[in-house]
This record gives C-alpha cells, sequence and structure tokens, in this order.
C-alpha cells in the first residue's frame, strides 16, 4: 500500500465490545485517581471485570490506556464549558468551571505528566488547547459582565489551578485541599 494511502476506516466497536472498553476506562480512570499512572494493569482489567487479554485487545499499550483515559477526560471537562457558557452568572459559571478543572487535575495524579513525557507532542497540545479554548469563553463572558480582574488570563487561571493540584497531590485529603485553595484563588481573580 502507498504510504500516502488513507488507512481503511475502522468498524464500529459491538455493544459487548464497546461495554468492555467503556468498563476498562472507568476502572482504570478510578485506579489512577487513587494509585496514579503507575496503576496496574491487572488491577484496571480486575476491576473490569475483564480478562487481561481483552484489555490489550482495546489498549494494546500502558500509554494507549493513559491515553485514552485522558483525553476522555479533557473532552467531558470542555462539555462541562460549553454547558456552563448558558449559566446566567458568568462569573459562577467560571468559577464553577476552575473547580471541575481542579478537580480534574487531582483526579489526574500524575497523568498529565506522564503521557508528557512519553506520548507524542501532540496530544498535549491537542489536549491543551481543548482546554484552553473552553475556558477562555468562560472568561470571555466573565470579563464581559465584569466578574473578574481585568489583568486574568485563562493561560493565568491554568497555571494556578495546576500548581494547587501540584501542592496538594499527596496530602491525604488532596482533593479537598485543593478544593479550599482554589476557593481561596478564584475569590482573588474576582473584580472589585
Amino acid at each position: 500500500m502507498p504510504k500516502d494511502a488513507a488507512a481503511p476506516p475502522r468498524r464500529p466497536l459491538r455493544a459487548d465490545a464497546r461495554r468492555n472498553a467503556d468498563k476498562i476506562l472507568a476502572a482504570a480512570g478510578a485506579l489512577i485517581a487513587e494509585h496514579g499512572a503507575d496503576a496496574s494493569l491487572e488491577e484496571v482489567a480486575r476491576r473490569a471485570g475483564v480478562g487481561s487479554a481483552t484489555l490489550h485487545r482495546h489498549f494494546p499499550s500502558r500509554q494507549a490506556l493513559l491515553e485514552a483515559v485522558f483525553k476522555g477526560r479533557v473532552e467531558a471537562l470542555c462539555a462541562r464549558a460549553d454547558e456552563l457558557l448558558a449559566e446566567p452568572d458568568p462569573g459562577q459559571a467560571l468559577s464553577t468551571w476552575l473547580r471541575a478543572v481542579g478537580a480534574h487535575a487531582v483526579a489526574n495524579r500524575g497523568l498529565g505528566a506522564s503521557l508528557m513525557r512519553d506520548a507524542a507532542p501532540a496530544l498535549g497540545e491537542t489536549c491543551h488547547d481543548m482546554i484552553t479554548r473552553a475556558g477562555d469563553a468562560l472568561l470571555a463572558r466573565a470579563r464581559a459582565a465584569h466578574a473578574v480582574r481585568p489583568e486574568i488570563t485563562i493561560g493565568r487561571l491554568l497555571k494556578l489551578v495546576g500548581a494547587i493540584a501540584l501542592a496538594t497531590e499527596q496530602d491525604t485529603d488532596g482533593p479537598a485541599e485543593a478544593d479550599l485553595l482554589l476557593e481561596i484563588a478564584i475569590d482573588g481573580v474576582r473584580a472589585r
């Protein structure tokens, strides 16, 4: 086959195969939140109620599984931002989304760093661009409503959320601590 020929389209998964893939992704996501990106693939298969061969049929490598978990989480985060664009209070919508970003970052427990170390650069750039665009739309509404200080940028907000998540990653109650610190930070973002 010539190098520039398009790959044949992938057939859609059968319903049972799709359910297995979804169960694997859910189990992997939960284990990553509990144990970090080095969670055991055998434990993922066990929690998903599938065999190791089924896991590897859907996700041929640890990297493929981690990328699928991360991309799914980013897509959900961006979908949440789209939903929040309809909220009547733009400042509250931005605040709600930033808390979701914080929960996303805390739940990833090293997943992003692991992927950036091992993944194709395009995945990180694509996910970062998706999050930035989603947040920018919410920030633009909040800025137009004078709900945030004028010097606030989406880049600064995402750095702030990321720093809080990193700082609380090893805390026994990391999600609660991250949420509290984020609430303090959000208060500083609001227009005076």
